[in-house]
């Protein structure tokens, strides 16, 4: 019972964050190309620090950042360390505690990781941009339970659960990607203060520190460490979230018990018949309540407070502003035919026919065979529109685009940009539409 309503209160943290996500979205692409442009684009070259000192802890390799890869490299650290807490609590109490009842997504996921990479490796076969393979591979939670929002109560929960599952272990996948694939110049000597690092972190959960600041304060040393190190730094966020402790300092048995007992003893001199008039507290009144409070603290685990804290932080803040800064494409010299051709036309189809292949032939296949069921209350034209959903990659997809191509390559991030939009604009519409068409309407 408790994993359904963190399921379903993350569906609605998601959900409601989309909104925000394509207002941003459309606003950067209007803005792009807009007589402001110039303006825009100059915004995010501009180098940013926080000096303590000599000393810039927003800096790469000596070298200030960019406002863009202060977004791209810092926010989204967090963002990925949000990722990390989720992954951890689903293989903890979630979707993800056992293999037979995470087998479905897992599989699903999977056939659309690898399909629409083999599609893009295809087409674009001798050709300049292979590194970015890896772009069509992810579904973006945001947009597409944002999309499933829509219909309201018409979608049945199991599949919500689904879409869910397979965005999480879709992450694992981008993450394994971005370490394995996008690292490079590794540096030995950072890599093990990080190590030094991440042991004291283990070592503060096992001893039950709760102090959010205290991870807060080390992860960014580790991040730091990443940065520079030659291994991407969202990794260091992810890896962080996985020394986070789930274990909440007091048992909820005793936490009630201290709740029972402090209001049992709490001075009721000052209180006369039902008057709700404002009076000052005495000190033992206050010292009642502060118990109770300290004791709130400490029944809710790390784990779970930081991934609450940071959920808003995340769907109204980091990820619209990441979609701000990398969603502006400049449609001058980009005509629709474009569409069709080279890197646009390989991330597009991978993003809209090879996320629909992988997902639910691997799905079809899964459950053909017996292995595990159908989800409740679903049919197979359910299932297929909401593995047209998955072709929803935005968030992760841009951010790999980047990886693949950033300030080197303008012209190909541009294009690659071009296909992911048009890619999960095309397969958000296509979803909703046959979504509504096949659900029950009531």
């Amino acid at each position: 019972m408790d994993s359904l309503y963190a399921i379903k209160k993350s569906i609605k943290n998601y959900a409601s964050g989309g909104n925000v996500l394509i207002v941003a979205t459309l606003l950067a692409f209007i803005i792009a190309n807009s007589p402001i442009a110039d303006m825009y684009f100059s915004w995010w070259a501009q180098p940013i620090s926080l000096q303590l000192g000599d000393f810039n802890l927003f800096s790469h390799n000596g070298h200030p950042m960019t406002v863009m890869e202060f977004i791209n490299d810092a926010l989204m650290a967090i963002f990925f360390f949000s990722i990390g807490l989720e992954i951890k609590r689903e293989v903890l109490v979630g979707e993800l505690t056992s293999i037979k009842q995470a087998l479905l997504p897992i599989v699903a996921a999977i056939g659309g990781m690898v399909i629409p990479v083999l599609l893009f490796m295809y087409i674009g076969r001798g050709s300049d941009f292979l590194r970015g393979s890896a772009i069509p591979m992810a579904t973006d939670i945001a947009f597409s339970l944002g999309v499933l929002a829509m219909l309201g109560k018409r979608v049945p929960i199991s599949l919500k659960i689904f879409l869910t599952t397979l965005a999480v272990v879709d992450d694992i996948g981008g993450i394994l990607v971005i370490a394995i694939f996008y690292s490079s110049h590794i540096s030995v000597t950072y890599l093990f203060y990080a190590a030094g690092i991440f042991l004291i972190l283990w070592l503060g959960g096992r001893a039950g520190i709760n102090s959010k600041m205290f991870y807060f304060i080390l992860g960014g040393v580790v991040w730091f460490l990443f940065l520079n190190s030659g291994i991407h730094p969202t990794i260091a966020g992810v890896l962080v979230a996985f020394c986070i402790p789930a274990k909440p300092v007091l048992a909820t048995t005793r936490f009630i018990s201290t709740i029972r007992d402090e209001i049992a003893n709490f001075p009721q001199e000052q209180f006369h018949g039902d008057s709700d008039s404002s009076i000052m507290l005495s000190k033992d009144q206050i010292n009642c309540l502060k118990s109770i409070e300290s004791a709130s603290d400490k029944v809710i685990s790390p784990l779970q407070d930081l991934e609450d804290t940071l959920h808003p932080v995340i769907n109204y803040l980091i990820i619209p502003l990441f979609a701000f800064a990398n969603a502006g494409i400049v449609l001058s010299g980009i005509e629709l035919s474009s569409l069709f051709t080279g890197i646009s036309l390989a991330v597009f189809v991978g993003l809209l026919f090879g996320k629909f292949v992988g997902i639910f032939f691997s799905s079809w296949l899964i459950i053909k065979l017996k292995i595990v069921p159908m989800p409740t209350h679903s049919t197979w034209k359910s299932l297929a529109a909401v593995s047209v959903l998955g072709g929803i990659g935005f968030t992760v997809s841009l951010f790999i685009a980047n990886l693949s191509f950033g300030v080197t390559h303008p012209v190909l991030l541009n294009q690659a940009k071009f296909g992911v939009l048009s890619g999960t604009a095309l397969a958000g519409i296509l979803g909703y539409i046959v979504l509504y068409l096949v659900l029950p309407k009531k």
